[in-house]
């Protein structure tokens, strides 16, 4: 995986690809929700995530049990929500595939989990030599999530959840925020999904 705003993930068949999420939220879903890799068993887990994701964190940072538990919930209620937003645009079939990947929760109420997360202090910028902004270190795991939970209530709340969306490559279930101008994304990214479709249709119109 790669910091900023791309992760480099690796599909089942081994092939290694770019992937945008789009957002804070729907990318920390890579930690576990929609891929069959679980990758927080431990504290450190998290606090390795924490240094990877989007956010920046080029600090120290640290995570404890207890944040990795409200890691899972808030990972499970992101997850929630996100299907909610896709559900009229992905095929019936994709919806329910879902459950062949890890989903740690199904949590009934989504919105008090995001709120409770939400409610902790977030990440603290500071500047830094050359003016540049950084991050009070050490970032923690509530700091982490908090900043999560609130880029998940900014999205499910606003005209942006119009544009989630899941790919649309067969037995494909990564879930993103369509960025692009003219809201047209279909595909995890282009290298993979998009590919593997202008080859299923070069070949259709070649019979």
């Amino acid at each position: 995986m790669e910091s900023a705003s791309t992760m480099v993930l690796t599909g089942g068949d081994g092939q290694r690809f770019r992937f945008d999420a789009g957002t804070l939220c729907l990318e920390f879903l890579l930690s576990g929700a929609v891929n069959p890799w679980e990758r927080l068993h431990a504290p450190a887990d998290l606090a390795e995530w924490i240094a990877v994701s989007r956010l920046g964190v080029d600090g120290p940072a640290r995570a404890d049990a207890d944040e990795l538990a409200d890691a899972k919930r808030l990972r499970g209620a992101i997850l929630s929500l996100a299907m909610e937003a896709v559900k009229d645009d992905a095929p019936g079939f994709k919806v329910a595939g879902v459950a062949e990947v890890r989903i740690d929760a199904d949590p009934p109420r989504p919105h008090t989990i995001l709120n409770e997360l939400a409610a902790a202090p977030p990440p603290v910028p500071v500047m830094g030599a050359g003016r540049v902004r950084e991050w009070a270190y050490p970032v923690t795991g509530s700091q982490f999530l908090s900043a999560v939970a609130r880029d998940a209530i900014e999205l499910f709340s606003g005209d942006r959840v119009e544009r989630v969306r899941m790919c649309g490559g067969e037995r494909c279930y990564l879930l993103f925020l369509d960025t692009s101008r003219p809201g047209a994304r279909r595909w995890c990214s282009m290298d993979r999904c998009g590919n593997r479709q202008k080859l299923r249709t070069r070949r259709k119109i070649m019979k």
